[in-house]
């Protein structure tokens, strides 16, 4: 098998010198990170719409592509809601490869040296998340992260989820973060993260809804910086005034007793370079009151956490969002659980209980579609509240950012399109499912079930109770559209989402 040391190499060479007890675990993990990470990679190339890709034959042992140059690559069938590292090794005409660093620098397309070394990284991050999280379970007191216990926070179900994006081959891929700045702000680390106050002049920022007194200095608003930024991007000394939990986003951090604040990260986590835009602080409030509104048509299923408040110093770097903790829906005894940490609870997600789950993240979502709004209900924005005895009862959602609105569909329920900003705005019916079923359905679900069977199983037993709507019946008989993550991550002149129509779940063999 051909295999890159360089980004492993660099890792466990930075790990000897700050935490040597892990470097002989980081050292066991990295072959299952080579295969999660490969596992990611191989659903992008049997799915997606790679230009140096001429054509796909699934065979009797599995799938042969076959590129454009006259090359083929040939691997496992490809299940593209399998979540386990299945795919162990692949052959680019008869080598055998294992690490998908190595793969994607030999195949020498486009871009695919920046992507190679992002893969690189990914993998050697992932082995040190996965490291890390087995010394914490081993560790007296740390019995939040045992799978049999139910966490008593927020924070705590968040670090869970070790592995990152479920999909995405930059599952873990953090460039820029040394490894003790990962073991110092990622969140399965278990870490306390000491956030910064920079005084910025309240006549200088833009502030939208209510910003607390105590982030006020008399004529001064106090902005809450992560650590990383401060040192990385203001370039600048930032005293550490506020203890708080990071959680799977990284830059949203959890203020015990107080509220999650989004910071301003600009790091490239995944695909891209998250901010905090002007824009989307001066529409916070609305879009909040918006949230609000929505929730209440809801019949009680679905809540959205409120925005407390925003305010930038005019500069995606030099921003914050204060949002209530989603906890503040559950009641005594439940469980507000990210569905991407639903994997990791002490559920038995029997096809009964996952068609449970199926038939309320789906109603509701479809709901809210039919009202004009298209919600981006991937497992980190989107949480469920688990009763006492573990069943679905009802979801909350955070992060409004990056909905979609239809104001056609607004106005037929009477309800009067907020002031937003234009890239939200749309009537396409394609634009607004996509949004929807590329997150809910090929993101929380598919994850949640974990195989396409499984997904195929929990949505066909949820579909035969909802409506049947044009909306329903799209997602009953096309392809369903998803992210083409790797093809973004590969095509840096483009701008924007790109996607890929993935098997009918419902039609998955």
């Amino acid at each position: 098998m051909h295999r890159s040391p360089s980004a492993e190499a660099e890792v466990a060479e930075e790990l000897a010198a700050v935490r040597p007890g892990l470097v002989a675990r980081f050292a066991r993990e990295l072959p299952g990170a080579r295969a999660a990470v490969l596992s990611r990679l191989w659903r992008a190339f049997a799915y997606e719409p790679l230009p140096w890709i001429a054509g796909r034959e699934a065979v009797r042992d599995g799938l042969v592509l076959r590129l454009r140059d006259g090359r083929t690559l040939a691997g496992p069938a490809a299940d593209p809601y399998r979540t386990d590292g299945y795919v162990r090794g692949v052959r680019l005409d008869g080598a055998g490869y294992d690490d998908p660093a190595r793969l994607v620098g030999d195949l020498a397309v486009p871009h695919s040296a920046g992507f190679a070394a992002e893969l690189g990284h990914s993998v050697a991050s992932l082995a040190l998340s996965r490291a890390a999280w087995e010394e914490r379970a081993r560790e007296a007191g740390a019995r939040e992260n045992h799978p049999d216990e139910w966490p008593d926070s927020d924070w705590a179900w968040e670090r869970r989820v070790v592995d990152g994006h479920p999909y995405h081959p930059n599952c873990r891929s953090r460039p820029g973060f040394s490894v003790a700045e990962q073991l110092a702000y990622g969140p399965e680390h278990g870490p306390v993260v000491g956030l910064g106050l920079v005084p910025v002049p309240a006549d200088g920022c833009l502030v939208s809804g209510v910003w607390p007194g105590d982030l006020r200095d008399g004529t001064r608003i106090l902005l809450p910086v992560h650590p990383w930024q401060a040192a990385h991007v203001l370039k600048r000394p930032c005293e550490e005034r506020i203890a708080a939990h990071p959680l799977m986003s990284l830059r949203t951090l959890a203020v015990p007793g107080g509220p999650h604040v989004k910071t301003a990260l600009s790091a490239r986590l995944t695909s891209s370079v998250r901010d905090i835009s002007v824009a989307s602080v001066a529409a916070s409030a609305a879009l909040s009151s918006f949230g609000e509104e929505l929730a209440a048509r809801m019949g009680g299923l679905l809540h959205v956490t409120r925005a407390l408040g925003a305010a930038t110093a005019h500069s995606p770097d030099l921003a914050a969002v204060l949002r209530e903790s989603p906890g503040a829906h559950g009641s005594a005894g439940e469980h507000v659980v990210p569905v991407a940490a639903l994997a990791t609870t002490p559920l038995p997600r029997s096809p009964k209980w996952l068609a449970a789950f199926a038939r309320l993240a789906l109603g509701v979502g479809l709901r809210a579609l039919e009202r004009g709004v298209a919600l981006e209900a991937h497992g980190q924005n989107l949480l469920v509240v688990l009763s006492p005895a573990g069943d679905p009862v009802r979801l909350v959602y955070r992060d409004l950012a990056d909905i979609r609105v239809s104001p056609a569909r607004l106005a037929r329920y009477g309800i009067a399109a907020p002031e937003l900003p234009a890239r939200m705005l749309t009537d396409d019916p394609a634009v607004l499912r996509r949004k929807l079923f590329g997150s809910l359905v090929g993101g929380a679900l598919a994850a949640t079930a974990g195989t396409g069977a499984a997904l195929r199983d929990a949505l066909g037993a949820a579909v035969r109770e909802l409506p049947r709507s044009p909306d329903l019946v799209d997602l009953c008989e096309q392809p369903l559209p998803v992210k083409a993550l790797t093809l973004m991550r590969t095509s840096p002149e483009g701008t924007g989402d790109q996607w890929a129509r993935l098997p009918n779940p419902l039609r998955w063999a």
